[in-house]
């Protein structure tokens, strides 16, 4: 494949054309659809999130593209202000896919800041990932369920570690595609890194209700805002 943007199949609905900032403050029924449910028990949750997650992907994929393109130009200027010292740091991105914020150009900039750029890559399904270096311009291929990779790369352990959001919470906990790697691989590290997820304000939600598994972000970026920071 070619390391020049692609589509990424965007669709082209018409609703949601632009989201309210404040859209995570209306109840979670404003779609048309239920409340989340009110057991605890965890398959209920599974499929609440399920549920939950196809409905969150329609809304962001129905977003005009070159409004989601002027949204991710302010979230990474927000990256800029809450990361302002990147020299010498590693920072693992991601290869963004059914409408996620696009920071490809970011990475650029990052990297003439003297910053050193990864990206996560499964080895093997249901385990922890590895984060390989990369840069624009270097050769990627196709890796598990044909998300782009690095082809070569060195194996690094990322100071900062960017996660793109499905959805998010008041508690800053992730709704991610369901596989559970970023958790696991968070888990599994030595060193714990600073994690911020990335997402557009309209995935805001009240709660995931978050399982044993679920770790809670540093911080969430969107074009919106920020929310929450340790100040690690």
């Amino acid at each position: 494949m070619t390391n020049g943007k692609q589509s990424d199949g965007d669709g082209e609905i018409g609703q949601y054309a632009s989201p309210a900032c404040l859209m995570h403050e209306i109840d979670p029924g404003y779609a048309g659809l239920s409340a989340a449910p009110g057991s605890s028990e965890r398959a209920d949750i599974m499929r609440w999130r399920k549920r939950e997650r196809a409905r969150l992907i329609a809304a962001r994929l129905a977003v005009p593209a070159d409004l989601r393109a002027s949204h991710t130009k302010i979230i990474s200027g927000r990256l800029d202000a809450l990361l302002p010292m990147l020299s010498g740091r590693i920072i693992s991105l991601y290869w963004p896919l059914r409408g996620e914020p696009d920071l490809r150009d970011w990475i650029a900039a990052i990297l003439n800041r003297g910053a050193l750029c990864a990206l996560p890559v499964v080895l093997e399904k249901n385990a922890a990932m590895i984060f390989r270096t990369w840069r624009p311009g270097e050769p990627i291929v196709r890796g598990f369920w044909d998300i782009p990779v690095p082809e070569r790369g060195a194996i690094v352990t990322p100071d900062i570690v960017l996660a793109p959001v499905v959805g998010f919470d008041e508690k800053r906990f992730r709704l991610g595609y369901g596989g559970g790697y970023f958790d696991r691989t968070l888990v599994s590290l030595s060193t714990k890194p600073y994690v911020i997820g990335v997402g557009y304000a309209q995935a805001a939600m009240k709660t995931i209700y978050p399982l044993d598994h679920d770790i809670p972000m540093d911080a969430i970026v969107t074009e919106c805002g920020l929310k929450g920071c340790s100040g690690k």
